[in-house]
Formats: structure tokens, C-alpha cells, sequence
């Protein structure tokens, strides 16, 4: 039998447009296709040269302008030089060759460095850094890796047992270098090339080179001009094809290089306005729309979106002098409020004076309600949000699922209202695509679903609505927008109400509707309504069993677009006689309202004690009289829970639901005010049918008074089987309306049959102090169980330790002309840094607590933090949501953080000018405090509390002790410091996982320790004249080691040692002195001067003297002792501790001159004999040391430097050198890692290493 192959593909369902009426629309109005429209899509960049993205329908560029509002894309090219024979130096050292064809009539040239892996995606990183690796050093590793064992196996098959110290060095040098081998594999981490950027002016316009070559090629490079005029882009790198275009600022002192940080950008903006000459059937929704690309994902945060971002695209969108006429924002996070903000504040000024229309995803944070993002969730309800609907042709061309179902929302899509009562979503679109992606991707065409899909659908809707308004020269604003596209959805009265809006987009409906209406008086006005005190923007009552009416105060205002300029007989003129209505039989309003120019208040009583359990919603709709049939002008939406109460009489405070019917994408919605003592919930799920199983969401949330709804949340993915039962426990708090909801997600298949239940337990805190110091003494708690009996196993473990930091420099700028808001209010920078110390590697995460987990309702538009190393090099950043950036492992050093707020009002940043910041290190393992069961067992350390069964209504005092070794803990804590961790009851792993109070134990000040014995022996003491002899010969010996060798140190020496000859500070002061010239160079070298030759003969002399005035043999058998039990053993201690250092650091320093004269000699030729000598001198003093000390002792490795050096054991050098890095992060290090592994022929480690010179070793810090 023959195949049967439908050839016929579904093309229609890959970006769909036949559901919203799109199709038709154009097929009706061809030319009204978004043409003279420009769509602004704020989001992640967009790639002009993926496919669809190069010309509208009708010829013209389709991406117009790029900008990354977000700086991460900066280059401070503030640095200017003049060429000289054609050349000029970049700032990572190279020589670059000025193209004969440039024409730069000034000469000068702005020069700045860029490191590419700063300008990749995620994924694109990690795809170029496999490609690095596996083309420039996994072979040639494995060779050097191969040669350096095969070199150690031959030596160890001639000599099995070396015994000279020469051939168990050398055995030890070749054992070193493959060590050093095997650690650069374990340890290999690409910080990819950085790039030499060059900026100059033609004459006419900026121009800027990226010298990909990093060789100094600029003809090879990326040679641009600004975007705005010349639309150049180029991939960055053959390898990468990531599209670049380039900015330039402040007069050539700033580059900004547009990449991209996801390929989310790209992906909507070919949903909304994709034009495929060839293939129409895949353009996006406006092929004639034109695209200007503001990126507001910062790609140093993974793309997360930020004030300083959000506020350049809208200062953008506020300059260009042709008119954005519709945003799209697939962006947004949750708020704890809408009601205030900046940016949010700011959003509305675009709308309402600018006339801009706004539309934005409503969020993938479904399915329970009130999950709605902000946007669209700001203080006016301006914004049109968008939920995700899924179609039948979708279900078969996107998802490829074997049977078509209804159209649907998908399970995620967030659902309204929102928390203060809009409706939230204003309509809903298709929620998926397969459209165009970013060439760095290296594929034409993606899928992606999700509210960032529907979003832009919508907005290519509006532009070819828009397109043929302004074609038909009929008046619109984006209030009359977004009340047609309410007033002509379809809404489908088999989807979740809270999913779908006023319902599905109807795009010629809403042509019709703009054009009947378009001389409606209410066109250019809208509603702005609050009620009660709260100013809410709906009626949301959702705050416990609702058994009485409830009167709430509506206040409704009209307000005309650009208020300030329209015309006053406008506003007189302005009456609207409008009848309320709704479908609601529990709601009382007046039937009438006569609206003029100013707020007019009503009344609404909502009859919450006549309705059953659940959720209930409706609105009240206000008709103008005089025209019924345009629909409502505005609406007042009212959403009432009416939750279920849990009987006290029940034995148990559970809920059981039975062979519940779930179908793809049936949602069951529990309401239940949570019993008062409740402190987690665990629901449990089973299948009743054998072999069959299901995909299911459950997702549960509290909500609390300005608190995001993440708060008191949970949301998971899980599988429900007849074979095992689900379980899902979540933390709850009492007297509060839990939602509780259980979902069979859209896409699986088949009906089934489920079982659930919702159990409540409760391990109550009734008193007790969550933070605790050893001075409070013993911490008493008390908890009480009242739901049921519960096993109770407290716990107290600290994971972390905060310190406190306070800045140690504060400055308040004005930034530049990107950051003025037209037309002339100037925003400012607050600039604080902070110093820190990591004593051990860790994980780090800073907290700038006054703004943390604040961005659309922060009063501050931006918060951004970096931390940079002792070297300047850029290490980590991160903004407003802390638990998002965690160093996962800093190392051991002194770091940096820099932070930067912004605002417009400078007064509001000097407030802010003594910002402390917390920072969160974790513990290499936790502490636990003791916990007791009485008082006195606390007091005494006696028995700890086991676990304990306690009954309902018992409550249950607990005893939790200081820790009994804190001078261990604190030692190194700075004043402030704290512990940080958990405070657990319960002994059932659901409820300690879900059910855990955040604890904090607050560090005393570390005692200070004493200088040396607090009391001398009668006989030991001295005179107040011979105190001062003492103190003036240590002052004087300070001095000498801090001066430079000459004329001043030789005179003071000379007077020390004749009045203080045995005293061993004044020779090692002098030594100090005499290698200070020398010790500026951190590793060993032989570019040495005659004055170095000179005083390393000085150092020599001195050296002797200092060794030997010290009996060695003593010292060794000193610390050969076990123990010393003589009367004076402390005294002794001391005197051979000082002896220790003295001699350590005499053999180090002779053994280093030593080293310096042998290489002199070596290099001028000198006789056999005398660098035999020197050589033999300068090992005996090395093995000398070492009775003392370990060669990596950071007092002692730079003579082991030294050894290596003159033996040239290169492989114990680079060992060596690795361990002194540790210590010491320098780059003149690095350096002479890159020559020494040229000198033993790993040229691939040291082109790796010599490729990030440049961006571990910045000039300047990098800019915000």
C-alpha cells in the first residue's frame, strides 16, 4: 500500500494571522501594511541581517536605527593620539596600521579596548569558546602534555632511584611540568580576545574599526559608520556571525558597540514586521513597518532589563524627531505595587504626552491569578497587555501534536487581574512563532511561544491599523487604540476569562471601529479610575470569607493626551452623559454618570456575602448615551474571592477533592482561607486510572499587602501516575486566601482521572527573636501546633556570614546627552565604591538592601553594582535582584565594588550618599547553634533537644544557646557582621524544606590582641630614658628600610650599627633598603644595572653579618622540640621567633644577590670559577632556607624564583610562579609565564595567555 503524503504544509500556523483577521485585512487593504509606520522593540537587539529583516514591503531599510541602551555595549574611547608614520598604539599595547583610505581631517584618533566575549549571548560564548578550544589548544595541549611525560618516563626508566640532588631536581622539574599541564586543562578558562576599537570623524560622520585582527591589521578589521546614517552592520567575526553596528557619543569620547544579548529581540521583532519578498506567506503580522532596535536586556546581566536601560529607550523614543508610533515591550518583571514608580512614571509621560501606543506581554506566570507583570502593571492602566492563545493550526504546524484541539490560552500565560483590581490583559494574541532568529544562532527560523510572542503580534496589528489611519487621514490616540481593540475582541466564552482580556484581537473589527468612531469626544481622553483609598485601579476583594456588603468609592477622571497643550475650549467643551451597566446581579451602582472636564465620584456596594466559594468577576461598563453602539468608553472591573473556610470542628484540616475530570488545559481553582496557625500545606495527587499518567501544573499563591506575588508563592511541573502518588509541599501563612491550582497542561494529550488532596500543618512561632547575639544571653522561643500532632526537630544552621560595607568614596555627576529627558532635565550619577577582603575562596553575593528587589516600582531608575579585582579587571555585575548574581566561587584577594544610582533630582542621590551594601559570603560548612529544651541545659551545655511529637494546641518553649566559640568565628569580622541561615522545627522532610525562617546572628567586635607580655619581671624592667633610647633606634630602623641605598641610608646604617651593632633589626633594615630598588621587580631578571651588581655586593656583606650572628644549630634544635617547659619559655619563644625571621629573610635576600651577581657574570663572561662559586653559594643558601621554611612561603618564594631562574628549570618556575599569583596577581607575572612557556615551546599557552593580557589588565575601570 502506498504512503499517503500530504504535501500541502500548514505554513499558515507558523506565524499565524489568519485567527486575528490579519489575512484578511491585508488581502482587503493590501497597502495599509504597517507602511510610515516605525515600531520601537524594546527588548534584546535586533539582527538586521537576519532573514525578513533587511527592506519593508515597499522598498525602505526595515531596521532604521540600533541603539543598546544599556552601556554594555561601551567603550571609553576618551583616550585621543595622533598617527605617526601611519601607525598609532591601541591601549592593549599593539601597533596599529592606519588604512591609506581613511580620511580623518583632524588626525585624531579615539582609542579604546573591547573584550568580544562582552559582546556575546550566552550560548553564542560558549559555542566560540568550544571552537577556540578545540582549534587553538586541545591539540597542541595533548602534544605538550604527551612530550612532557614521555621526557619524564625516559628519565625515570635511566634513573629509578636518582640520588644526586641534580638528578632528583631535574626529576623534579619534569614532574613539574606536567603538572603544570595536567593543571592547565583542569584549570582552562577562556576570557576570549579583546579588541583594539578606533574612533574617528570624516568630516561628516563618526566612523570606528574594531581591529579583529589583534594584530594591528585595521584594513582586516570591522570598519563601520554610525548605523542611524549609513545602515552598515557586520558580523563581528566570521565565526560568530553576530551582526555589530556602532554609536558614537559625547564627541567621540564613547563607542557604543550594538551587539545583542539574546535572540529574543530578533525573533519578535519578525513576528511584528518580518517582510520575506520571496516567501509571503512568512512575513510578520507589518511587512511595511520599519524597526528601530533599542536594547534594554543587559548582556552583563543575561539579558535581565534595567533602569538605566529602560529610561535611555525612552529618552530615545521622547528625541527622535520622527515619531515612534507604537513600542513593544517582551519584557517586565513583578512588582510589589504599581501604584508609584520611576520608570513606570516615565512610561506614562511617553504615552500620555508623546502619544505613543504601548503595548507589552502580560507574562508566562500563569495559571493562578493576579500573576500579571509589569509592564503592562504601572500606575495607569495606558498600557495594552497581552495574553498567549494558542490556535488549532498552531497545535499542528508549531507543535506538531497529533490531533487539533479548540483554541486555547496556554497554562502559563499570566492571568489578571492584577493586584490593585485592572483587568490586566486587554486582549489576547497567537503566543508562538516559527519566524526569524539572529545569524549567531546559524539557523533561519526558531520557535519560541510565550506572552513575548503575543505581544508583538499585537503590535504589527496596531501598525497596519495605524498605517491605514494615517493613509485615510483619520485622528487616533492610543487611548482610542486600545478601546477599539477592547470593543471589537472576540471573546470566547470557553477560555479563562482572566486569560483572555476583552478576548481574542480582531484587526478589521478594530480598523472599523477607529474609523466609525474617530470623531468620538472621548478619542484623545482617558479614564484614569481609582478606588477606594488604596488607588486601586478595579474592585479587588480578596481579603478573607466575605459575609456583609461592601460600599467601595470609585473616583473616574478624564484626561485629555498632552494635557498641558490642548486647547482650553477642548476641556470646557468636554461632557460625556453615560449610562453603567453590568451583567452582574451582586453589584448595586447608579445606572447614570454625567462626566465633564474634572474627577466625578460614585458609589458601588458589592452583595461578597450572596455569592458561593470561588472567584467571581465582572465589570461595570459606562455607555455614552448618545452613542451605545461604539461600546464602553471605560470600565470598572470588580473581582470578588469568595474562599472556601475550614470547619474548626474537623478533626484534621484537609480538603479531598475525588475522580476530578481533567482535560488538556482544564484548570481547577481551590480558594481556602488558610487555617491561623498553618505554616505549610502539602497537596497530594494520584491518578485513578490505570495506565494513564499526565503532565500537571500546580501552582499556588497568598498575596500580601505591597508584596509582589512571588512572595508566597509556588509553581511547579510535575507528572501524575496511578502507580505513585505526587506530592507538592509549599509554605503558607495563616488567615490568608490561599489559591491553589491544579492544571493538565495544554499540550498533553488524553483525559484523566485525578484524586487530590490539600492538607494544612503548622509549626507556629507565637515569640521569640529571629536575630541573636552572645550578649542577649539565652534565646527563648516558644511555638505552638494547633492543626494537628507534629514531630518537631529544631535546627539552627548559619550558611553565611554578611559583612557590612560602607563606601569609601561618594561622587554625584551629571551624565551626558543621552541621558537628558527632552527637553532639558538633566539626570545625575551617585558613583560609591567599596573595598573588600576575601579571605578564603568563596561564594560572594553583594546586596545593596535600601533598592534590592526594586525596578519598575523603585523611586530610583537605576541600581547597578560591579565588582573589579586588584587589577581592574571586571569581574561580576548585578542590579535590583540580588539572589540573581552570585559569584559562584571569587578567590582569595582585595576586590573592588562600584555602584551607581540615578535620578534626575539630585537631592534624592545625596540621600543615598553614605549607602551601605551587604555582602554575603558563604561558609566553607555551616554552623549550627544549640538548641535545648530547658533553660538551665542552654546555661550548663547539657543535653540538646532531640525531636519531640507535639499535640495540637500544646505550646512548646525552646532554648537556643551562643555560640561557645565565637572569638573563632569572628577573629576576622568587621564591626556589623553577622551569620547568616535558617531556622527549621520540623522533623518531615517536606515541611523543613518549605517551612524555614530566615535567622541571623549578629558577630561581637573581635577582642584585639595584646602586643606581648602584659607584665615585665622587676628585674626586666627599665628606665623611661632607656624606653626612649629604644624607641628613637626602632623609629630610626623603620625609617632606614624605607629609604632609597645612597649617601642618607650608608650614614644612618653606619650610625645604627656602631651604636646598636648586635641589634638584627638595624642589618635587616638595611637589607631592606638595599634591595628596595630590586624588589620592585616581583620576578627574577637578568636586565640588571651596575647599580643593581653594586648593591647586591652590599646585600651579600650584610647578609653575613646577619646569618652569622645567629646560632642555626640552636634555632634548629629549638624547633625541633616538642615542647619547652623552662620558666621563661614565652620570653624564649619570642627571642627565637625574631631570630627565625631575621635569618629567613638575611638568606633570602643574599640568596636572591647572589643569584643577580651570577647572572651578571654569566652574561659579561667572567671566568668559569667565579660563577661556579657564585652558584654553589647561592644553593647552599636556598637549602639553608629551606631547613627554616617551605620553598612556596611567600617570604621564601622569591629566592625559589630566583633558583629556578639560574637553573633553568622552567617547569618549576611556572609552578612556582603559578603558587606566587595566588599571593600576588601581577601582570609582570603573566608576563614571564608567556616567556617561559615560548622557552619550553608551549606556544599555545602562551598565545592563550598573551590574548587576555588586555582584559586582566585594564588601564581603567570599565564604565557603567
Amino acid at each position: 500500500m502506498a504512503d499517503v503524503i500530504d504535501c500541502n504544509f500548514p505554513v499558515w500556523g507558523l506565524l499565524p494571522k489568519k485567527e486575528t483577521g490579519v489575512t484578511q485585512f491585508l488581502t482587503k487593504y493590501p497597502e495599509y501594511d504597517g507602511r510610515g509606520i516605525t515600531i520601537a522593540i524594546f527588548d534584546s537587539g535586533v539582527d538586521p541581517g537576519a532573514p525578513g529583516l533587511q527592506v519593508t514591503s515597499d522598498g525602505k531599510p526595515k531596521v532604521i536605527e540600533r541603539f543598546d541602551c544599556s552601556g554594555a555595549g561601551d567603550v571609553d574611547t576618551s583616550t585621543v593620539v595622533q598617527s605617526t608614520d601611519g601607525c598609532i598604539t591601541g591601549l592593549t599595547g599593539r601597533k596599529l596600521k592606519i588604512p591609506s583610505n581613511w580620511h580623518n581631517p583632524t588626525g585624531d584618533y579615539h582609542i579604546g579596548v573591547k573584550n568580544a566575549f562582552s559582546l556575546y549571548p550566552s550560548k553564542l560564548r560558549e559555542r566560540i569558546e568550544a571552537d577556540r578550544k578545540g582549534r587553538l589548544w586541545d591539540n597542541v595541549q595533548k602534544s605538550a602534555l604527551t612530550e612532557a611525560t614521555r621526557q619524564l618516563q625516559e628519565f625515570e626508566a635511566k634513573n629509578p632511584q636518582p640520588t644526586t640532588p641534580e638528578d632528583k631536581q631535574q626529576k623534579e622539574e619534569l614532574e613539574a611540568r606536567v603538572e603544570i599541564l595536567n593543571n592547565l586543562e583542569k584549570k582552562y578558562h577562556d576570557l576570549g580576545p579583546t579588541y583594539d576599537c578606533v574612533v574617528f570623524n570624516d568630516g561628516k560622520i563618526w566612523r570606528a574599526c574594531i581591529d579583529t585582527s589583534e594584530e594591528g591589521n585595521l584594513q582586516a578589521g570591522v570598519f563601520l559608520g554610525e548605523y542611524s546614517i549609513t545602515r552598515n552592520y557586520a558580523p563581528l567575526t566570521p565565526e560568530d556571525q553576530l551582526n555589530i553596528t556602532i554609536n558614537v557619543h559625547d564627541d567621540g569620547n564613547t563607542l557604543e558597540i550594538v551587539s545583542m544579548c539574546s535572540s529574543h529581540g530578533t525573533h519578535v521583532a519578525s513576528i511584528a514586521a518580518a517582510h520575506f519578498p520571496e516567501s509571503p506567506e512568512l512575513n510578520g503580522v507589518a511587512p511595511g513597518a520599519q524597526i528601530v532596535s533599542l536594547t534594554i536586556g543587559d548582556g552583563r546581566l543575561e539579558s535581565m532589563e534595567t533602569g538605566t536601560a529602560l529610561v535611555r529607550a525612552m529618552i530615545r523614543v521622547m528625541q527622535r524627531k520622527e515619531k515612534i508610533h507604537v513600542i513593544n515591550t517582551s519584557y517586565g518583571e513583578h512588582a510589589h505595587w504599581s501604584s508609584a514608580g520611576r520608570v513606570g512614571e516615565l512610561m506614562n509621560e511617553v504615552i500620555d504626552k508623546y502619544g505613543v501606543v504601548w503595548v507589552s506581554s502580560a507574562g508566562n506566570h500563569g495559571p493562578a491569578l493576579c500573576t500579571i507583570g509589569s509592564p503592562p502593571d504601572i500606575s495607569s492602566n495606558n498600557i495594552i497587555g497581552v495574553g498567549a492563545y494558542v490556535s488549532p493550526d498552531m497545535m499542528v504546524a508549531e507543535y506538531s501534536l497529533r490531533q487539533k484541539m479548540p483554541g486555547m490560552p496556554y497554562t502559563w500565560s499570566s492571568r489578571g487581574p492584577t493586584i490593585d483590581g485592572d483587568v490586566g490583559i486587554t486582549v489576547c494574541a497567537p503566543g508562538g512563532a516559527i519566524t526569524s532568529v539572529p545569524n549567531f544562532t546559524l539557523r533561519k527560523s526558531q520557535l519560541m511561544n510565550g506572552t513575548s510572542m503575543s505581544s508583538p503580534h499585537v503590535t504589527g496589528a496596531i501598525a497596519i491599523l495605524l498605517s491605514g489611519l494615517i493613509a485615510k487621514k483619520i485622528p487616533f490616540s492610543p487611548y482610542s487604540m486600545k478601546r477599539a481593540l477592547q470593543n471589537s475582541a472576540m471573546y470566547v466564552d470557553t477560555m479563562d476569562h482572566f486569560a483572555q482580556g476583552s478576548g481574542l484581537l480582531q484587526v478589521e473589527r478594530a480598523f472599523d471601529h477607529l474609523v466609525a468612531y474617530s470623531g468620538a469626544p472621548e478619542r484623545d481622553v482617558r479614564f484614569s479610575i481609582t478606588c477606594s483609598l488604596n488607588n486601586a485601579k478595579g474592585i479587588h476583594l480578596r481579603g478573607g470569607v466575605l459575609d456583609r456588603p461592601k460600599d467601595c468609592p470609585i473616583t473616574v477622571e478624564p484626561i485629555f493626551l498632552d494635557s498641558d497643550n490642548v486647547e482650553p475650549t477642548r476641556k470646557i467643551n468636554f461632557n460625556l452623559r453615560l449610562s453603567l451597566v453590568s451583567d452582574a446581579s451582586w453589584i448595586q451602582f447608579p445606572t447614570h454618570l454625567d462626566l465633564m472636564h474634572m474627577p466625578r465620584a460614585f458609589a458601588v456596594r458589592v452583595e461578597s456575602g450572596l455569592l458561593p466559594e470561588g472567584v467571581h468577576a465582572t465589570s461595570i461598563r459606562a455607555y455614552d448615551v448618545t452613542c451605545v453602539e461604539k461600546g464602553p468608553v471605560f470600565q470598572v472591573p470588580v473581582t470578588v474571592v469568595q474562599p472556601m473556610a475550614l470547619p474548626k470542628t474537623a478533626v484534621l484540616p484537609d480538603v479531598h477533592f475525588t475522580n476530578v475530570l481533567f482535560k488538556p488545559n482544564t484548570i481547577r481553582r481551590h480558594f481556602i482561607l488558610v487555617p491561623d496557625d498553618a505554616t505549610w500545606a502539602v497537596l497530594r495527587l494520584k491518578g485513578t486510572e490505570k495506565d494513564k499518567n499526565g503532565r500537571f501544573v500546580i501552582h499556588t499563591v497568598q498575596l500580601k499587602p505591597k508584596l509582589v506575588c512571588k512572595t508566597l508563592e509556588s509553581n511547579k511541573m510535575t507528572n501524575v501516575t496511578s502507580q505513585s502518588e505526587t506530592s507538592h509541599g509549599f509554605s503558607v501563612e495563616g488567615n490568608i486566601i490561599l489559591e491553589v491550582v491544579v492544571a493538565k497542561y495544554w499540550a498533553n494529550l488524553g483525559d484523566m482521572l485525578v484524586d487530590y488532596s490539600i492538607e494544612f500543618h503548622g509549626v507556629h512561632m507565637i515569640s521569640g527573636n529571629l536575630t541573636m547575639q552572645a550578649g542577649d544571653g539565652i534565646n527563648r522561643m516558644e511555638v505552638r501546633t494547633s492543626l494537628r500532632y507534629e514531630e518537631i526537630v529544631p535546627v539552627v544552621s548559619l550558611k553565611s556570614s554578611v559583612q557590612v560595607l560602607r563606601p569609601i568614596e561618594s561622587k554625584i555627576s551629571p551624565l551626558r546627552s543621552r541621558d537628558v529627558i527632552p527637553p532639558a532635565r538633566q539626570i545625575y550619577e551617585l558613583q560609591l565604591s567599596y573595598n573588600f577582603h576575601v579571605a578564603k575562596a568563596t561564594e560572594v553575593t553583594p546586596n545593596a538592601a535600601l533598592l534590592s528587589d526594586l525596578l519598575y516600582e523603585s523611586e530610583y531608575e537605576s541600581q547597578l553594582w560591579m565588582i573589579y579585582d586588584c587589577n581592574k579587571q571586571l569581574l561580576s555585575c548585578g542590579d535590583a535582584y540580588p539572589s540573581k548574581y552570585t559569584m559562584q566561587k571569587m578567590e582569595k584577594g582585595d576586590y573592588t565594588l562600584k555602584m551607581h544610582v540615578r535620578h534626575e533630582k539630585k537631592e534624592l542621590l545625596e540621600r543615598l550618599s553614605d549607602m551601605t551594601i551587604l555582602l554575603n559570603q558563604k561558609l566553607s560548612s555551616p554552623i549550627t547553634l544549640d538548641v535545648f529544651a530547658s533553660q538551665s541545659q542552654a546555661i550548663t551545655g547539657g543535653k540538646k533537644m532531640m525531636a519531640a511529637t507535639v499535640p495540637p494546641g500544646l505550646t512548646l518553649p525552646l532554648y537556643i544557646a551562643p555560640l561557645a566559640n565565637e572569638s573563632k568565628v569572628s577573629k576576622c569580622a568587621t564591626l556589623g557582621t553577622y551569620l547568616q541561615g535558617t531556622l527549621t522545627f520540623c522533623k518531615d522532610d517536606i515541611g523543613k524544606k518549605v517551612n524555614n525562617h530566615q535567622f541571623k546572628y549578629v558577630l561581637s567586635e573581635p577582642a584585639k590582641k595584646a602586643n606581648g607580655p602584659s607584665t615585665k619581671q622587676e628585674k626586666d624592667k627599665v628606665s623611661k630614658w632607656d624606653e626612649y633610647n629604644e624607641a628613637a633606634r626602632d623609629l630610626k630602623c623603620s625609617w632606614l628600610a624605607k629609604l632609597e641605598p645612597g649617601e642618607h641610608a650608608a650614614s644612618l646604617y653606619d650610625e645604627l650599627k656602631s651604636a646598636f651593632p648586635d641589634h638584627l633589626p638595624v642589618h635587616t633594615a638595611m637589607l631592606v633598603s638595599l634591595d628596595s630598588p630590586e624588589a620592585r621587580h616581583h620576578v627574577p631578571h637578568d636586565n640588571l644595572s651596575d647599580n643593581a651588581i653594586f648593591h647586591a655586593n652590599q646585600i651579600v656583606a650584610v647578609a653575613d653579618h646577619v646569618i652569622n650572628s645567629i646560632d642555626q644549630e640552636k634555632l634548629l634544635a629549638y624547633y625541633g622540640m616538642k615542647s619547652d617547659q623552662r620558666p621563661d619559655a614565652a620570653k624564649i619563644k619570642i627571642t627565637m621567633e625574631k631570630q627565625k625571621t631575621g635569618l629567613i629573610e638575611a638568606l633570602v635576600k643574599k640568596g636572591c644577590a647572589l643569584g643577580r651577581l651570577y647572572v651578571h657574570s654569566i652574561k659579561n663572561g667572567e671566568g668559569d670559577g667565579q660563577y661556579k662559586n657564585l652558584l654553589d653559594s647561592m644553593v647552599a643558601t636556598w637549602r639553608d632556607v629551606l631547613k627554616f621554611s617551605e620553598a612556596t612561603d611567600s617570604k621564601v618564594i622569591i629566592l625559589s624564583l630566583w633558583h629556578a631562574h639560574v637553573h633553568k628549570h622552567y617547569g618549576r618556575y611556572l609552578k612556582l610562579l603559578t603558587r606566587y599569583y595566588e599571593d600576588k596577581p601581577l601582570k609582570e607575572i603573566d608576563e614571564k609565564c608567556i616567556d617561559l612557556a615560548k622557552t619550553l615551546g608551549w606556544n599555545h599557552w602562551a598565545c592563550h595567555l598573551n590574548t587576555f593580557i588586555p582584559t586582566r589588565y585594564p588601564n581603567s575601570y570599565k564604565p557603567f
